[in-house]
């Protein structure tokens, strides 16, 4: 029936009677929106709850509280006794949760099909735990994680799938374990973690390390891998590797440097590897920056390696002190979309020191590149051995002209004709010279060839001064007489300064 107020009109109802029903249906709309409302399930006992926070830290858990609520986004674990992460911890899908904090738990298990719910997970802690192998494929379902902890366990085997589909990792923690070899397929060509910019391989049992290689690796992740607390072995490639990242100051060398040690060879202590310089038996080089070597006319492409990522923006500076921003230089020097300097057709006074300014997105960094230029051009193959056959055939034509010089030898007696003097002896042909700019005999009118030997100082073969002449010749006697004294200056004259025409 319906409820009258006595004193009020009959055509007013008394609606202070509906007050609290109208409060009732609202605090019901009101617990049906709250995240801990009954719809999706209270907080779980002896947890803490906060909004979309799940805290369960310290709880004495031997197992992951069921249910959990579907709009989780933090999910804290840590410091319990979870020690096996089945499939089934997580029954319902978690479409929210972007982090897992599974640390201190004495974990020793993780199923390859854990992560199946959790797809949209960006930060996991599997840090201070038992683990001892990284199974294939135990991460393959986590394409959006970007932070994976794993240090202070007992890996000593990581297969080499096991990081598979991790496209947007960024940081990577394998400290304190027991990985004694180096897992180079997590870096090489950049395929399977192609964002990664840290790597801490710190506290682990390496001897040795692919310097050569790392070298060859971007910066930002070159520079940001962690090796210290390693029983390293020395080596030059090494030292260098880091010591071009303490003298550019960066944290994973210049704050772990006593920590930064290896072991000589044929040595069984333990010495500082940023100390090898000039020490034996390495006797190691310190490490320069790029240095790049270049011919005129060349072009060349000075690369900016800097190791940050999400570079805002950069410029060249040339030895000149020219600034080459992003819109490009003059014609010979170009700003390209990668950040490097390209240089055409090289001139000598390009040589020098080039800087580039680096604006990064927490500090700036400047790089530098020796560019060398050498004055004189470099020719490919083809004008190589076209160089190699013109001075063979130079040297062919000497020695033919050499025989020709020994063994065919012009007329002696052209300035004696007319006269009934016999021609000269053969014998004298080693007085003339083919190459001589100077003829042996001088030319007369009825005088024998003999008569005209000069006697005292004058020009010799190719223009020389002959300060004692040519000396007198002997009186003949007998079947030897014949002979002559030759011209001291005749036989070098095949090899005088005059140049030979090819």
């Amino acid at each position: 029936s319906t409820l009258r107020c006595p004193v009020m009109p009959p055509s007013l109802q008394c609606v202070a009677m509906r007050v609290p029903t109208v409060l009732l249906s609202l605090l019901l709309a009101l617990s049906l929106l709250s995240p801990w409302g009954s719809a999706a399930g209270s907080c779980p006992l002896r947890c803490v709850c906060a909004s979309n926070l799940l805290s369960c830290s310290q709880a004495n858990l031997s197992a992951v509280p069921a249910p959990l609520p579907r709009f989780t986004a933090v999910l804290d674990l840590s410091h319990n006794n979870v020690t096996r992460l089945r499939a089934d911890w997580a029954p319902a899908r978690l479409p929210h949760l972007h982090a897992l904090l599974l640390s201190h738990n004495g974990l020793a298990f993780v199923s390859t099909e854990a992560f199946a719910h959790v797809p949209r997970l960006r930060h996991l802690d599997l840090s201070s735990n038992r683990l001892r192998t990284l199974d294939e494929n135990l991460f393959s379902d986590l394409g959006e994680l970007e932070v994976l902890l794993l240090y202070n366990n007992e890996i000593s085997t990581v297969d080499r799938t096991a990081f598979e589909n991790l496209g947007r990792l960024r940081k990577l923690y394998l400290g304190q374990n027991r990985i004694a070899r180096f897992p180079l397929e997590l870096l090489r060509e950049g395929t399977r973690l192609p964002q990664l910019a840290l790597l801490d391989l710190s506290a682990n049992r390496l001897r040795a390390v692919p310097a050569g290689e790392l070298q060859a690796l971007p910066a930002w992740l070159r520079d940001r891998l962690y090796l210290h607390n390693n029983p390293l072995s020395c080596d030059c490639l090494l030292f260098q590797l880091l010591d071009r990242g303490r003298r550019r100051h960066l944290s994973a060398v210049e704050d772990f440097q006593d920590e930064l040690r290896c072991f000589p060879p044929g040595a069984t202590a333990l010495v500082k590897i940023l100390e090898l310089a000039g020490k034996p038996p390495l006797n190691c080089s310190k490490a320069r920056e790029a240095v790049l070597e270049a011919h005129l006319g060349d072009s060349v492409t000075l690369g900016c390696d800097s190791r940050w990522q999400g570079v805002r923006s950069r410029h060249w500076v040339t030895p000149g002190g020219e600034r080459v921003l992003g819109d490009g230089g003059n014609g010979s020097v170009v700003l390209l979309a990668n950040g490097s300097l390209q240089l055409r057709a090289l001139r000598p006074e390009d040589a020098g020191t080039y800087s580039c300014w680096v604006a990064g997105p927490l500090l700036n960094e400047t790089l530098y590149v020796e560019l060398l230029v050498h004055n004189f051009t470099l020719h490919g193959p083809h004008d190589t051995l076209n160089t190699a056959y013109t001075t063979l055939v130079g040297c062919i034509l000497s020695v033919v002209l050499v025989l020709i010089y020994l063994y065919l030898t012009p007329c002696r007696c052209c300035c004696c004709r007319g006269t009934e003097k016999p021609p000269a002896p053969r014998d004298d042909s080693i007085n003339s010279s083919v190459l001589s700019t100077t003829p042996n005999h001088a030319g007369g009118t009825g005088e024998p060839c003999a008569s005209h030997v000069a006697t005292s100082a004058g020009t010799g073969q190719n223009g020389r001064f002959k300060g004692r002449g040519t000396p007198p010749l002997p009186t003949r006697q007998g079947p030897k007489a014949q002979r002559k004294v030759s011209d001291p200056d005749s036989v070098s004259s095949v090899f005088s300064d005059t140049p030979i025409v090819v």
